[in-house]
Formats: structure tokens, sequence, C-alpha cells
């Protein structure tokens, strides 16, 4: 998984995120920002720490967390749009 799409793709979210809470906090929004910061980082550390899984069961329980931290991402996007601070 050393050159996956997957992990490359988590790799440039996670950039993506780290740019949208730099700019949320020029806005001076901190309470989203900081949620959306943990949220968005830690796909792509979860899917890195899959690579080095205990067996299969810790293989799927890491990318599980990462799917749901991509889900929580998800909901704070849409909140930031609701609210005006992104466009869609």
């Amino acid at each position: 998984m050393s050159d996956s799409k997957l992990r490359t793709q988590s790799m440039d979210f996670a950039v993506s995120i780290i740019y949208l809470v730099k700019y949320l906090r020029e806005k001076c929004e901190s309470i989203i920002s900081n949620q959306i910061g943990r949220s968005g980082t830690s796909i792509g550390a979860n899917i890195r720490e899959a690579q080095y899984a205990h067996g299969k069961a810790d293989f799927i329980a890491k990318l599980q967390i990462a799917l749901k931290e991509a889900n929580e991402t998800g909901y704070w996007l849409e909140l930031l749009y609701k609210t005006n601070y992104i466009p869609e």
C-alpha cells in the first residue's frame, strides 16, 4: 500500500484540509476549524496505520476508523457550506 491511490489521495486531502483550516482561522472561525482539522487529517493517518496492521482484523478496523473520520469530515464540510464559510 506504500504507493497506493488511497494513500496518495488521503495525503492530498489532508493538505487541502490544512489550507482550509488556515483560511478559516483567518476568518476568525475556530470551533469548526479545529474539528475539521482533526477529522480531515486523521483519515490518512489511519490509512497509513492500516499498512502496518497486526492482522486482517486490525487492518479492517483501521480502515473503518478512516471511513468514520471521512464521514465526520463530510459533516463539517456541509456545515461550513451551510453557514457560508465555503462555496459549494
